[in-house]
């Protein structure tokens, strides 16, 4: 097949060809290392929303709390609450557009308000934190019914003493509080303690659609850029190769058929030139052989 096609088609399919072999060699790298950008990039927008919260139960502690202890007497404030303070901000935040897909949560063994208890991945997220005193961060994908998500999580640790009125033991907590939450939850906590895990998620579909989009916009990127090279190397064969070659071709056939005053043009010093020089020796060569010829002949004849 390939002895029927011209030599600017062989380039062509040997072009393709590359393009096809390279794109699927690095298609799955790119994917991964694309996917891997865009989790670095959600986690780091996850981190500052952690610390963003951070900042905001330590606001919480320092400054509401101590502001409406005394109104605990007669009626129980969850905003004095850092943690409710945190999931309620939260909250606001994801009716931004560029959050909605977020998810926050202070997940714990023992929490006052159950909608905080820690499930059973979320307690190995915890007991982890609590072996291994160097862990800071953990960060991976997790299977659910609903689907997939990615989740970034970090150590939440008992720092502040004030926590401990509210959480030491029933007997020193505010009777508003109890009776609102009873005495079974949120109680023994101690100080330095790592207490929950802050964890964002958000469905793994955005991690991966993210990194489809920036796969699809390099691939359209790359496959431009390549077309643009054929249709350039195309043009350069044709006033470089091809179109020489053409011209040599023709010249030859004219003297084939005995035309010899026809020229084989040199106009490069290229293996194009040097084969057009070669054709234009064996011209020269060819007339000294037939005015040889001639004259042979005509000795003969006399």
């Amino acid at each position: 097949m390939l002895k029927n096609l011209k030599l600017r088609q062989k380039f062509t399919i040997l072009l393709v060809l590359i393009l096809v072999f390279g794109l699927s060699l690095s298609g799955l790298s790119l994917s991964a290392l694309l996917r891997q950008n865009a989790k670095q990039e959600i986690a780091t927008n996850a981190l500052s929303l952690i610390e963003t919260m951070s900042s905001l139960r330590e606001y919480t502690v320092t400054q509401v709390t101590p502001e409406l202890v005394d109104k605990l007497e007669t009626k129980f404030l969850p905003q004095t609450v850092s943690a409710y303070s945190a999931r309620e901000v939260f909250e606001i935040l994801r009716k931004k557009p560029e959050y909605k897909d977020f998810f926050y949560k202070e997940a714990a063994l023992n929490p006052t308000s159950l909608r905080d208890k820690a499930d059973s991945f979320e307690a190995d997220i915890i007991k982890r934190f609590t072996d291994e005193k160097d862990l800071k961060e953990l960060s991976g994908f997790r299977s659910l019914p609903g689907g997939d998500i990615f989740y970034i999580a970090r150590p939440l640790k008992l720092t502040q003493s004030a926590c401990l009125q509210c959480h030491s033991t029933p007997e020193v907590a505010p009777k508003t509080m109890i009776e609102r939450y009873g005495t079974e939850n949120g109680f023994g906590w101690q100080l330095n303690s790592i207490i929950a895990a802050q964890i964002i998620s958000l469905p793994a579909s955005k991690v991966i659609e993210k990194a489809h989009k920036s796969s699809f916009l390099i691939i359209l990127i790359v496959s431009a850029v390549f077309i643009s090279v054929v249709l350039l190397v195309n043009i350069f064969l044709e006033r470089q190769v091809i179109g020489p070659l053409k011209r040599l071709t023709r010249v030859a056939e004219e003297v084939s058929t005995g035309h010899m005053d026809v020229e084989f043009k040199q106009t490069t010093n290229d293996e194009i030139g040097n084969l057009a020089k070669a054709f234009k020796r064996m011209k020269f060569s060819l007339e000294m052989a037939m005015q040889r010829l001639k004259r042979n002949t005509g000795t003969t004849e006399t």
